[in-house]
């Protein structure tokens, strides 16, 4: 299938948006979103690398520096921007690299939908985040990259309402 889930948390903890592309009951979503979120935001910032290939004091070496993570059968592929964190749980097998890329396109879709993103503006406008991810996404394998296409949509609901 590739991707199981997509989280949206901030730096406390709380999770903004979570969308699941396989059957969790919701006992097993919130055990799930707890475990996975104390695991990936328990790693300090020199764990978390944004652009360490630029920082000649980096570890290459440390296998805690990365921004890949095996939680039970999930490999979870995390990336941190601001005050958010972007977490996609997908199958052993998946592109971790690709899976980053795809992190960094979410990311520029909602930059060049809400202007520089922030955690109010997923939280004051949720379903059009959801809906920028259902464009993307469909069925846990991506299906869409380019922005205009994802943006359209929206643009055109905003301009109905």
């Amino acid at each position: 299938m590739g991707i199981r889930f997509v989280l949206m948390v901030n730096k406390q903890g709380q999770t903004r948006l979570a969308q699941y592309y396989e059957y969790l009951t919701l006992e097993e979503r919130r055990a799930l979103e707890g475990e996975i979120v104390r695991k990936c935001l328990a790693r300090n910032e020199q764990q978390v690398p944004s652009q360490s290939y630029l920082d000649p004091q980096f570890n290459y070496s440390d296998p805690s520096s990365c921004s890949f993570v095996e939680h039970r059968n999930y490999k979870i592929v995390y990336r941190r921007y601001a005050s958010l964190f972007f977490l996609v749980g997908v199958d052993d097998d998946e592109n971790e690299l690709a899976i980053l890329e795809f992190i960094h396109l979410l990311v520029e879709t909602m930059d060049r939908h809400f202007g520089n993103v922030c955690e109010l503006d997923i939280m004051f406008h949720l379903e059009k985040a959801h809906f920028m991810l259902e464009e993307m996404v469909m069925n846990g394998c991506i299906v869409e990259t380019n922005k205009s296409n994802i943006l359209t949509p929206i643009q055109l609901m905003d301009k109905t309402s």
